[in-house]
């Protein structure tokens, strides 16, 4: 009776888990396949969980607040990752990793065989929180990156434009030279925008809001001002090349000088008490063995 009754049921759970696989893919069916001609391609882990993203981001998310979807489309384009995904697939993505989370946290639980119901309500919070604190760290990563590279690219910007080049033939020639990156994805924006018929500044001008990055804004300023007052571009490049060079100098010495400060912390916590302990262990043997201790 039992081995029938354990036979029922695992018949049931295949038959539900069809039927949820037949209605995800029904729902996902009827929505529009999205073209990724030109997107990032998925990771593996995205790949996985994309149906329901999509089902997600088309199904519900779309009748988010429109102040919401703005404000994490802006996130999105300033951390570089408008190419992956949108906004409306973003908040899915927030809203399946706070539903994996706790699933995660289950298993984890059933393999210590330790039931501590609290982490249903912790994980959920942070398995929403992390898509966030991904974004965060991917337009750090960027930041930093647009900031490394770009004393490189204003080099060979300058010296294209001092050889008798216009601004737009050195951005091209600079893409060809300098090394691949966030940055060199930006300057094919601005001379894609060029090509279609905006003017030189409202180009730049839009890189400019994309990155929102302080160098940045810098140069593309100093190349609207001197375009407007009618100076010398390349006299122009030339100072901003030196400054951002300058820059990255110091930046570098201040890491340098923060180093000793940020070791601080595992020395006390680690590299102490192994040495108190390697020193130690051989006067508290001399004290056990004389009847000290």
């Amino acid at each position: 009776m039992d081995f029938i009754y354990y036979n029922g049921s695992l018949i049931s759970y295949f038959l539900t888990g069809l039927l949820i696989v037949y209605l995800i893919g029904t729902v996902y069916s009827m929505i529009d396949k999205e073209d990724r001609t030109y997107m990032d391609p998925l990771s593996w882990k995205l790949k996985i969980i994309w149906p329901f993203i999509q089902i997600i981001a088309n199904f519900f998310v779309v009748f988010f607040p429109y102040e919401i979807l703005e404000r994490t489309e802006k996130k999105i384009t300033h951390s570089g990752v408008s190419y992956l995904l949108n906004a409306e697939q973003f908040i899915a993505l927030r809203i399946i990793s706070a539903i994996i989370a706790p699933i995660i946290a289950l298993l984890m639980m059933i393999m210590l065989h330790k039931f501590q119901p609290v982490w249903f309500v912790i994980m959920p919070v942070l398995g929403f929180l992390f898509p966030n604190i991904w974004l965060n760290d991917t337009r750090k990563k960027r930041d930093n990156a647009v900031i490394r590279t770009l004393p490189v690219y204003l080099d060979f910007i300058t010296m294209c434009v001092e050889a008798g080049l216009n601004l737009q033939g050195a951005l091209g020639q600079a893409m060809e030279k300098a090394p691949p990156g966030p940055l060199r994805n930006e300057f094919s924006i601005v001379l894609r925008d060029l090509r279609a018929g905006l003017s030189r500044a409202d180009a730049l001008r839009r890189m400019s809001e994309r990155l929102n990055i302080q160098e940045i804004t810098g140069f593309v300023s100093s190349i609207i001002q001197a375009e407007k007052m009618g100076a010398s571009l390349a006299t122009v490049l030339r100072v901003q090349s030196d400054q951002r060079r300058n820059e990255r100098f110091q930046r570098a010495e201040k890491l340098a000088m923060e180093a000793p400060i940020k070791l601080v912390g595992p020395l006390i916590m680690f590299i102490f008490p192994v040495t108190f302990i390697v020193l130690g262990f051989p006067i508290v043997m001399k004290f056990m063995s004389e009847g000290m201790l």
